[in-house]
């Protein structure tokens, strides 16, 4: 069973949970709240083609076991400058003292590559010991510019070997999300 927990604008407003919680992050539009939707098999994460409409921390409770957090994205949201400031350092926040925090998941659209938005999180992690997972999104749909860089493992210390390939739409990939989160 799923249950919608609650929207948070800060993070001392999140319950505290013995549940471990798997956060999902990335740039405005990676399709995120989609590839939530395709994991738990139901529509309980907004999707939107406006980017930026996730705005506080989303929070699903999965069979009372299982935290998920629909984190907001970074990088295109028309939003002001001090927004954005406050969306950073809520996320700062957020990595750095959430204990229930098992796993960040970066997502990335693979039909971009990956931006120095990404890096920076992906530092950010790495420099802070925050266990991480890059998911490429969007793997059935062409790519759209070439000499993409790659990321992996080698030069990211808490990065999950694993860089899983994905798409909500066709649900590849998705199995392999719900294996590492222990959702049957």
């Amino acid at each position: 069973m799923i249950k919608f927990v609650g929207a948070f604008d800060k993070v001392s407003d999140l319950p505290n949970t013995v549940f471990p919680e798997y956060a999902f992050i990335g740039r405005s539009n990676v399709g995120k709240s989609s590839l939530i939707n395709a994991i738990v098999r139901q529509n309980i994460a907004r999707v939107s083609n406006t980017p930026g409409r996730t705005q506080t921390l989303n929070l699903f409770n999965i069979d009372d076991r299982i935290m998920i957090v629909d984190l907001p994205g970074y990088g295109y949201a028309r939003v002001s400058r001090a927004d954005a400031a406050r969306w950073l350092a809520r996320l700062e926040e957020y990595l750095l003292t959430r204990s229930q925090l098992r796993r960040l998941f970066v997502l990335i659209d693979s039909r971009i590559g990956v931006r120095p938005s990404d890096l920076d999180l992906m530092g950010f992690c790495d420099a802070n010991g925050i266990a991480y997972q890059v998911i490429y999104t969007k793997s059935d749909k062409r790519i759209r510019e070439k000499n993409q860089v790659r990321v992996s493992h080698e030069n990211h210390p808490a990065m999950a070997a694993d860089v899983l390939e994905t798409s909500a739409e066709k649900k590849i990939g998705i199995d392999a999300i719900r294996v590492i989160i222990g959702i049957k």
